[in-house]
């Protein structure tokens, strides 16, 4: 690897205030903070997906490791406001915010997410082939950053939001892409090292992921997932349309704005 090519990680110092668990366990020795905490990475792009993510981990008992990644997308500073944005609440356990930016995705290209040749599509939900926004193999780059976040900070998981109407066009969605890198982990990390790679909604659909983030009370007024734009949502394409649908399945208006608001069935 050339030097040009070196990840740019840059932890975000910003403190958080003390919470009265924090007060409680100042009296607590290291040994026995850790013994009695369960830590978790979560994956958070600043969409709705592993937003919903990070409120089951917490829901699940974590204490929350927040790892969000600029590669270069097209709309990397809307999602960056959201991660961060979700990484303040008060609602959520978030002990750690790390925000790694890298451009070798997009100097890769071959994906209308991060190659300024090509065009984000228009929403096509019954579709068999693989997206154009397909990017080659982002999430095994994503996860193998968690993994030496989590490894570094002994956590015990990394959660990753992905769900079933993902892996129907993204190969490195599937279940089995998971627990194969679970496989991996378990070769390349220390003995004493034991890192779950948790994929809670890696067997439903969009719509049970609103569900459930209904709910946990999960703010998505603070997420974004449109492929396209910062603001408003252009409504029309892949990311647009399945999170529009879920909505409607569960009779909730999405609270982001639009360009438009089209009905794909």
């Amino acid at each position: 690897m050339t030097e040009d090519t070196d990840t740019d990680a840059r932890p975000d110092t910003d403190a958080r205030p003390a919470t009265e668990t924090d007060a409680e366990n100042d009296s607590e020795t290291p040994a026995d903070t850790r013994a009695t905490e369960k830590r978790a990475v979560v994956l958070v792009s600043g969409g709705m997906d592993s937003a919903t993510t990070a409120y089951e981990a917490a829901a699940r008992g974590y204490d929350l490791y927040f790892l969000h990644t600029s590669y270069g997308q097209n709309t990397e500073t809307k999602e960056y406001e959201c991660a961060r944005a979700l990484a303040e609440r008060d609602d959520l356990p978030v002990r750690d915010f790390l925000h790694i930016e890298t451009d070798h995705l997009k100097r890769v290209g071959a994906s209308s997410l991060t190659d300024d040749a090509m065009d984000v599509a228009d929403a096509d939900l019954d579709g068999d082939e693989i997206p154009t926004s397909y990017v080659p193999f982002r999430n095994a780059n994503l996860l193998s950053m968690a993994v030496s976040y989590a490894e570094a900070n002994e956590c015990d998981a990394v959660f990753v939001g992905a769900h079933s109407e993902d892996y129907s066009g993204y190969p490195d969605c599937r279940p089995e892409f998971f627990e194969a890198f679970e496989r991996m982990v378990d070769a390349g990390t220390k003995p004493e090292t034991a890192i779950a790679i948790e994929v809670p909604y890696v067997e439903d659909a969009k719509t049970d992921i609103v569900e459930r983030g209904l709910e946990l009370s999960v703010p998505y007024e603070e997420t974004w997932s449109c492929y396209r734009d910062d603001a408003p949502a252009c409504g029309t394409c892949d990311a647009c349309a399945f999170r529009l649908e879920a909505f409607r399945n569960v009779g909730e208006r999405d609270p982001i704005p639009y360009a438009e608001r089209p009905t794909f069935s």
